[in-house]
């Protein structure tokens, strides 16, 4: 079988490399995205077969650039922030709750996990869309402080991150540095705290109502009582017992459907009560 010749002025792949047949559609973009960037960027593996990148805080506008003027990511869909606090190291933090119950799908017996190095608490995740090459990428970055959580905003880069950043500062409390307008979006004006936050409490610090004697709304400390978790208690239930469940289909007896029994039939006439209606007289007719 001859092979195609390579076009012109193409570069040859290097020995030993798949081609770009072999490559899926994946896997292609990130190739590019590494010849683009070969020292900006980190590919992140992942079982969903997204393509996802992380970049050092320092580098994230010179990536962002790049991404949209070389490589054609000319839309930013989304802007989301996670908190790995005691991410796969622990369950959640509650008042009583057991090793048993509300797992937090934490492998058992295990003493440790997740990545407890610093500056690893939140992760901004940026979501890219090419309209010209009909491709999404991942673009993650971390924040170095983890008391004081702060990347760079690409609001000059892709305009539509502007609301995306605002809210991840209201629920998250990271701050985006050179953002122009960066205040609350979702929470009232006064409200204390981020309430994504896995340090943040499940009820929240404050509680808003109206006062019918002051004629507005005021706030007051949180009145909900905590909920006492009890972990779930599996029982024994026979029909799902292996023994039933294993039996084969020859030695269980058919079940007869259920059906409605036919209605009764009327009674037959008696000898004597059809002798007695044929000798009755006629009623007769009033005058």
């Amino acid at each position: 079988m001859s092979s195609v010749p390579p076009a012109p002025g193409a570069a040859a792949a290097p020995e030993g490399a798949p081609s770009a047949a072999a490559l899926s559609r994946a896997d292609q973009l990130a190739a590019r995205i590494e010849a683009a960037l070969p020292a900006g960027l980190i590919r992140v593996a992942n079982r969903t077969g997204e393509v996802t990148f992380e970049v050092r805080p320092a580098q994230l506008l010179a990536a962002a650039t790049a991404l949209r003027d070389a490589l054609e990511f000319e839309m930013c869909m989304d802007v989301c922030v996670v908190d790995y606090l005691q991410h796969g190291r622990a369950e959640w933090k509650t008042e009583h709750a057991t090793l048993s119950g509300f797992s937090r799908g934490v492998a058992r017996g295990m003493t440790s996990g997740g990545d407890e190095r610093p500056g690893r608490r939140f992760g901004v995740s940026y979501h890219l869309l090419s309209i010209a090459n009909n491709q999404r990428l991942r673009l993650k970055v971390y924040c170095e402080d983890d008391d004081q959580p702060a990347v760079d905003s690409v609001t000059g880069i892709w305009a539509s991150a502007d609301w995306f950043e605002r809210e991840a500062f209201d629920l998250f409390g990271v701050m985006f540095r050179g953002h122009p307008d960066l205040r609350r979006i979702l929470t009232d004006y006064g409200f204390i705290g981020h309430p994504f936050r896995k340090d943040f409490p499940l009820i929240g610090n404050v509680e808003v109502r109206y006062d019918p004697e002051k004629r507005r709304v005021v706030y007051q400390p949180v009145t909900i009582e905590a909920r006492v978790l009890v972990p779930k208690v599996i029982r024994h239930d026979n029909r799902y017992n292996a023994e039933l469940t294993a039996a084969p289909a020859a030695s269980i007896a058919p079940v007869t459907p259920l059906t409605a029994p036919p209605p009764p039939a009327p009674p037959a006439p008696t000898v004597a009560a059809s002798t007695a209606a044929a000798s009755a007289p006629p009623a007769s007719a009033k005058t």
